[in-house]
């Protein structure tokens, strides 16, 4: 579960705040998605509820964990893939798995477990002794997913998780998403592909300008639209500057 009580950030030099006032609650069991257009404040947002930023104002618990006083305790909760892939390029696949699951405290026996379950489901494992830097940009997101996946974590937050994977990678990312909401755990992701958060996200949220201007099904908000409009038009009527 993941809540965020009154979250602000602004970045040195500019007059707008990154995000303003945000409060947000993210239940056990469901697919979250975290929509709005670019420079909208969700990565900022994202890399808050990581503590990878620190807020300036408000306070993110992760479980229950406070992300600023309780950080380890918290970030153990925590599977987090990245809007960008290019990291740890000398190293292998496997080494790279290895190295986060030394960072969790995952055995050996769990660690290669997951790896053959999670690394099948995204068809990777035959690349995994080749360096990363061979990688093509789809491989290194299949293979962020998995370090996130490693360690069995309760809360999974992926940053525009399908970028560079192809359709049938996609499906299969949507279905291990699901199960694992349906186990009881948290997915939280943000993306632009309004029709992908249509399809598979339980409740979704709409940023604009670093606030919050919907949150709730897609269906509440449809027919809170009176049902004229499918989500991509209602999206874009409302973050229109």
């Amino acid at each position: 579960m993941i809540n965020l009580y009154n979250i602000s950030k602004i970045y040195y030099g500019c007059d707008k705040k990154a995000v303003d006032s945000l409060n947000l609650e993210v239940y056990k069991g469901e697919i979250f998605g975290f929509l709005g257009p670019n420079g909208s404040g969700k990565t900022t947002t994202v890399k808050i509820i990581t503590g990878i930023l620190k807020p300036d104002s408000g306070k993110v618990l992760i479980n229950g964990y406070d992300i600023l006083k309780d950080p380890l305790k918290a970030k153990k909760e925590i599977g987090y893939v990245p809007d960008d892939p290019e990291i740890f390029n000398k190293l292998t696949g496997f080494e790279y798995l290895r190295f986060i699951s030394d960072i969790y405290e995952i055995n050996n026996k769990t660690r290669q477990l997951n790896i053959e379950k999670f690394g099948g489901i995204l068809e990777i494992n035959d690349v995994l002794n080749m360096k990363i830097e061979s990688y093509s940009h789809g491989m290194k997101q299949k293979l962020l997913i998995l370090g996130a996946l490693i360690h069995e974590p309760s809360i999974l937050i992926m940053d525009e998780p399908i970028i560079g994977l192809d359709a049938k990678a996609i499906r299969n990312l949507k279905n291990i998403m699901r199960t694992l909401a349906d186990q009881g755990k948290t997915v939280f992701i943000t993306t632009h592909l309004i029709k992908m958060a249509e399809d598979i996200c339980d409740r979704i949220a709409i940023i604009k300008g670093g606030r919050i201007i919907y949150s709730g099904t897609v269906n509440e908000l449809k027919i809170k639209k009176d049902n004229k409009k499918d989500l991509e038009e209602i999206f874009l009527e409302m973050t229109e500057a």
